[in-house]
């Protein structure tokens, strides 16, 4: 079942986050998709705000990866855009594994290594500040996620 948020600002987003990071578990692993500019690392900067983790967060755009290992749990960023042939070489399905939670923005280019069971975010830009935000999830525990958030 896709479930539907408007947000109408930054911090609609950021709450909206923020909220889905409180029900959060250890291996949790949301995917974001959108445009250049539609919210996704919004998204993740109010997800980390909640973790607790005061670190500047910016996309991980050439690093591919960023840790962020000074909050409640770990938080792994990852940004998939700039992979290109194998991109099983760095090691995605490692983190998958861990003990964080996986934030990978564009994960519609790797959608072959992503778990079955996984909560899926579609940034839809409709103006300036509106965004159509649709939550996917895969899985018992994510349709659980989503229901208690939404």
């Amino acid at each position: 079942m896709n479930y539907k948020y408007t947000s109408k600002s930054i911090e609609d987003t950021m709450e909206l986050a923020e909220n889905i990071e409180s029900e959060g578990f250890p291996g949790m692993v949301i995917c974001l998709n959108g445009e250049l500019g539609s919210g996704k690392t919004v998204f993740v900067k109010g997800f980390a705000k909640s973790l607790g983790i005061e670190e500047t967060i910016t996309s991980p755009t050439f690093n591919i990866i960023k840790e962020y290992l000074s909050g409640e749990i770990p938080l792994y960023h990852m940004d998939v855009y700039r992979i290109e042939k194998d991109k099983n070489t760095i090691g995605i399905n490692d983190y998958f594994n861990k003990d964080g939670i996986c934030l990978i923005e564009w994960s519609d280019l790797i959608t072959e290594y992503l778990p079955k069971e996984r909560l899926d975010i579609k940034f839809i830009i409709i103006d300036e500040n509106t965004r159509i935000i649709k939550l996917i999830p895969y899985g018992e525990k994510y349709e659980d996620l989503v229901n208690s958030v939404i």
